[in-house]
């Protein structure tokens, strides 16, 4: 049976980025200020990040990584050519809100932005990669968070369909695959981050990270309407920060502990791909006495306008209890959960869980149905080059190759409907998380240290032959 050893026809194999992590030139050729800029790398910034210590500029003593990050802005033709060596079939990128629209409520777009990524799409086309590109990756215009709230405002939808409007008409022809609002779910972790969210002293945070979650989801799905009726061969997608999540024994409040957590972030998706707010939803409001504004037209918008896939990341699954007594919890992420003892961890002590993959991948398409697409799976970890810049990275390989044999299952053996896969970071950047260069993902090592220092040289690593020959393979050089 070796047809099973390969991937269907046409898969899309290929990497993915984001704006604030890779591009840097932070304030070049009129970009304004966002969010993920003044966002700095040490202890603050899991209390910035989720909306509980405020920063809205650069401040004294701090360091801000995406400032320069990996200048991916003007390396980007070294960097796509070094991609389509792999053999990339798609390119993951994301746009950077403040590149087109500087303050985000101006009436006309930036054109040196605007110009920037129609080169950046015609490069990738040079190559015969198609971009597959996320509108919103955790970026929001500082102008929108210090004068509207971020997207506890309803004003938001306005400056957000300006924004869809001008990208879905300039890239008529050059993008196809769009997402709209990278990890939606991670507004309920990280709302800083994920919405532009900061906390008032006494103010109700579960009923404003909803509210903005309303607007979001509202946006998405204008997003999708707008992309269709400006070229219907586009193809839109949510995106999800995934993981199943298991409970941690076989009592039934684990179990049901586990169908919680497994909700709180499926009742994005619920809405985006299903066009309606799920009943467990609802209940919660009612009990914690949150009410969501929203209307009519709102709610007619989200059923006729649901995605065409759902994507999402994965690099974990978790585990939930219901016992309140429970508490060794795992390092390292955005998302707690506690430690499951039959998995190794990473060096930044995520949990790494391959078959975890395939029952992901199981769950969504039972519950949704629709094309599937990995948009972000990696480990991070510290890798030391040699006097070459190589790095020999078997550690990632092996990681990889367990993920693609897990995804290879869920195809044949479970049927599932899976479009592509876009590994995280495929060249080093800047980590969402952590703020790390040293937190490296990528096939492509960049000479850049956690304090900005280095030459920003690009090297390959050993998973970069390893990958390009997966591609080439279309995945039967994995046994």
């Amino acid at each position: 049976m070796t047809e099973k050893l390969t991937f269907p026809d046409g898969f899309l194999w290929g990497g993915a980025t984001a704006a604030n992590q890779c591009e840097g030139a932070y304030n070049l050729e009129g970009r304004g200020l966002a969010n993920v800029d003044v966002v700095p790398i040490g202890p603050d910034r899991e209390a910035i990040i989720t909306g509980q210590k405020k920063m809205f500029s650069f401040e004294e003593g701090y360091f801000y990584p995406a400032k320069q990050a990996i200048d991916m802005y003007h390396h980007y033709k070294e960097d796509i050519a070094l991609f389509a060596e792999m053999g990339f079939k798609t390119y993951r990128l994301s746009i950077a809100w403040t590149r087109i629209f500087p303050k985000g409520d101006e009436t006309v777009p930036n054109e040196a932005g605007l110009a920037f990524y129609e080169d950046l799409f015609k490069e990738c086309h040079k190559y015969g990669i198609q971009p597959l590109v996320t509108i919103t990756h955790f970026d929001c215009p500082m102008h929108l968070i210090t004068e509207y709230g971020g997207w506890r405002n309803r004003r938001m939808l306005d400056f957000y369909e300006k924004l869809c409007r001008t990208l879905f008409t300039r890239y008529k022809g050059l993008v196809k695959y769009w997402l709209t609002f990278n990890e939606i779910n991670m507004i309920l972790h990280a709302p800083f981050m994920g919405a532009g969210l900061c906390f008032e002293e006494g103010e109700n945070q579960e009923l404003v990270k909803y509210q903005a979650a309303h607007y979001e989801l509202v946006a998405s799905a204008l997003a999708t309407k707008i992309a269709h009726e400006i070229d219907p061969e586009n193809k839109v997608g949510c995106m999800l920060a995934a993981g199943q999540y298991y409970p941690n024994t076989a009592h039934p409040r684990d179990y049901w502990a586990a169908m919680e957590e497994d909700r709180k972030s499926y009742f994005f998706i619920d809405v985006q791909a299903r066009g309606e707010y799920p009943n467990y939803a609802k209940k919660q409001w009612e009990r914690e006495r949150i009410e969501i504004q929203m209307t009519a037209e709102d709610l007619e918008l989200l059923k006729d306008n649901t995605v065409d896939f759902v994507s999402f990341s994965y690099y974990a699954s978790l585990v939930a209890s219901g016992d309140p007594e429970v508490k060794e919890l795992t390092a390292g992420n955005i998302f707690a959960s506690l430690k499951n003892p039959y998995l190794e961890s990473s060096e930044w002590g995520w949990q790494i869980d391959p078959l975890g993959l395939r029952i992901t991948l199981n769950a969504i398409w039972d519950r949704y149905q629709k094309p599937m697409f990995i948009v972000e799976n990696g480990l991070g970890a510290m890798d030391t080059p040699d006097e070459n810049g190589h790095v020999a990275d078997d550690y990632r390989i092996a990681y990889l190759e367990a993920h693609i044999k897990a995804m290879r299952d869920a195809i044949y053996q479970d049927g599932v409907d899976l479009l592509g896969y876009t590994t995280w970071g495929c060249i080093d950047l800047v980590s969402a998380g952590t703020g790390e260069m040293n937190k490296r993902y990528g096939f492509i090592y960049v000479d850049r240290d956690n304090a900005g220092h280095g030459s920003l040289k690009r090297s390959k690593k050993k998973s970069f032959y390893w990958y390009k020959d997966v591609i080439a393979s279309n995945g039967a050089s994995i046994e």
